[in-house]
């Protein structure tokens, strides 16, 4: 209907009845949650909602109920209606996926203009799930008024990206890996949570008094891990580099330590480097872009020449087809679209260009110098008169330096509230660089990246495929080195 009118005191009848019908989604609870303020875990959270008295997420008891107002205000009596008051009771919970009726029927007519009218709200199954009496004063003068169409509600579903690379990771074998000086609570925990969820098999490394206390200050049984003692921080990267060495672990994680003190142990052993430079990815899990997002370099190579920029976009382009991205569309950014010698970012753009044109740079779909908006928006593209198969579509985001690379994922992360997860591509040892900073799920995240990465025929197999095949050499890192 494209007009909404009303019926005036006069047009009203007693036994005279309008009706609506809902069905309640994951969007009405958010949406209403967010309204009200009301978080109650019995709406909002399923876990929570698994063990509450309906063992399943129910709605908020004013959702049925703004459903009365709804019809009251647009139907009958419907537009210029004042509410005076509602007396409800809530005979059963609603939840996901009911559908339900609500219905007022007029039952009496008072002087001033006042009407009773009895209210009722039903579900599927033909249940009552809430009634009560409802008092108005119905408008006297006629209303028509064009129906207002309102905006769709976005809604942001953050970590979805790395919740199903999560999900994927359910039939793979954990990695036994060497936790590395875990004597702070975050980096304690950090391994921890990676071993509940069956992504790590740990052996905690480093002066065992501290490594006990962190865990008895968490409440954490450590009876079930492995724990080699070491005296001091330096004595526990080398030692956990020298088991990566020797294949008695297979991979590395870093704890309360300094990641140059971390890492010199690893480039100190020559059997865990490789020929390829070492560069960091960002994987990032941005709410308002369709797939995951992949910023590069922002940790490592300061200032990289055209050669490093080279191994950069090589070790992006294998970390996203190993993460399931087929021919990921690579942009090399810069301020401007055009090449240009006077800003060194286009000229390396366009020699990075050639050279996968050339076959040095292969297994994605590269373009550049492009920048950052028309690298992401198709429309902003368009605009500009672009025309090109990465502009709008970028997988691998390929930044001018660190300074800019870093800044970029940065800014997603706190700005456009993105979960954030950092690779790094050139050891032959699988190596996670825990941060502070890490949020949960992103951290999480990490670690089924670093699986993901394993290359297997099939990924149910066993991790350890990943360094006996050697095909595939990467460090996973989590913020800035």
């Amino acid at each position: 209907m494209n007009k909404i009118e009303n019926r005036t005191f006069d047009q009203l009848r007693i036994g005279d009845s309008a009706s609506i019908a809902r069905t309640l989604t994951d969007k009405d609870i958010e949406l209403f949650a967010v309204m009200s303020g009301d978080v109650n875990p019995a709406h909002v959270d399923r876990e929570f909602a698994k063990s509450d008295m309906f063992h399943k997420v129910v709605a908020h008891g004013m959702w049925g109920a703004s459903l009365i107002s709804t019809v009251l205000g647009t139907e009958l009596p419907g537009p210029g209606t004042i509410y005076l008051g509602q007396t409800l009771r809530f005979r059963k919970p609603v939840g996901l996926g009911d559908a339900i009726t609500v219905t007022v029927k007029v039952a009496k007519k008072n002087d001033s203009h006042r009407v009773v009218l009895d209210c009722a709200a039903t579900n599927q199954r033909g249940e009552v799930v809430i009634d009560g009496v409802a008092e108005v004063i119905a408008p006297v003068e006629k209303i028509s008024r064009q129906r207002v169409i309102l905006p769709e509600p976005e809604f942001r579903e953050r970590g979805r990206h790395f919740r199903r690379l999560l999900e994927r990771c359910g039939g793979l074998e954990p990695i036994r890996t060497a936790v590395v000086h875990p004597v702070d609570e975050v980096s304690f925990l950090g391994a921890i949570e990676a071993a509940r969820a069956k992504l790590i098999i740990p052996v905690l490394i480093g002066p065992e008094a501290k490594i006990r206390a962190v865990a008895e200050k968490a409440e954490v049984d450590i009876s079930a891990y492995e724990l080699a003692p070491t005296e001091h921080s330096h004595e526990a990267a080398a030692q956990a580099a020298a088991l990566a060495r020797d294949r008695k672990v297979e991979a590395l994680m870093k704890g309360s330590l300094h990641t140059e003190e971390f890492m010199s142990a690893i480039v100190s052993e020559a059997k865990l480097r490789t020929a390829r430079r070492m560069s960091h990815v960002f994987v990032i899990d941005v709410p308002e872009y369709p797939k995951p997002l992949f910023v590069t370099d922002a940790a490592i190579n300061i200032y990289p020449t055209v050669e490093d920029k080279a191994d950069i976009i090589q070790n992006a382009i294998e970390l996203a087809q190993a993460l399931g991205v087929e021919g990921p569309r690579v942009a090399i950014l810069a301020a401007v679209e055009t090449v240009s010698p006077k800003i060194k970012s286009t000229m390396d753009a366009a020699a990075l260009c050639k050279m996968a044109d050339r076959g040095q740079i292969a297994g994605g779909i590269i373009d550049g110098p492009l920048a950052f908006d028309n690298a992401i928006s198709a429309e902003a593209a368009e605009t500009k008169g672009i025309k090109s198969p990465v502009a709008g579509h970028a997988d691998i985001l390929v930044a001018p330096d660190l300074d800019a690379g870093n800044m970029l994922a940065k800014q997603l992360e706190y700005l456009a509230d993105s979960q954030v997860a950092g690779i790094v591509v050139g050891a032959r040892a699988p190596i996670i660089l825990t941060s502070r900073a890490d949020k949960p799920l992103a951290r999480l995240a990490e670690l089924a990246s670093l699986i993901w990465t394993a290359p297997r025929e099939n990924k149910v197999d066993s991790c350890r495929d990943l360094l006996n095949t050697g095909r595939f050499d990467f460090v996973a890192a989590a913020g800035g080195l």
